[in-house]
């Protein structure tokens, strides 16, 4: 994957980019927060219930993105706050400008 600052949230390489996001479930709105600690903070209405929050954050960003959700892949934390994704094909600047980052 080459070399990155892994204190960045966004990675970018030559076929997509990685995020990592910190979730917080269970809030009023599907929103994202910025950026803190060193993870995007994105908050959804989902309940961290059977996977239903990690399904939501997926079709939060390929909705925010313009990707289709099967370019999205959760690579860690299914069970955690804390997540890092794969985004397929996604530019870092396309990213950063829908996340309003």
């Amino acid at each position: 994957m080459g070399l990155h600052n892994m204190n960045e949230p966004l990675q970018a390489d030559e076929t997509g980019l990685t995020l990592l996001v910190r979730v917080s479930p269970r809030s009023a709105t599907n929103r994202v927060a910025g950026i803190v600690n060193g993870a995007i903070r994105i908050n959804l209405t989902a309940s961290p219930v059977e996977g239903a929050a990690n399904e939501m954050l997926i079709e939060f960003l390929a909705k925010l993105c313009h990707l289709p959700k099967s370019d999205i892949s959760l690579v860690t934390g299914y069970a955690a706050r804390q997540k890092r994704l794969r985004l397929e094909g996604a530019g870092l600047d396309q990213v950063k400008l829908a996340l309003g980052l």
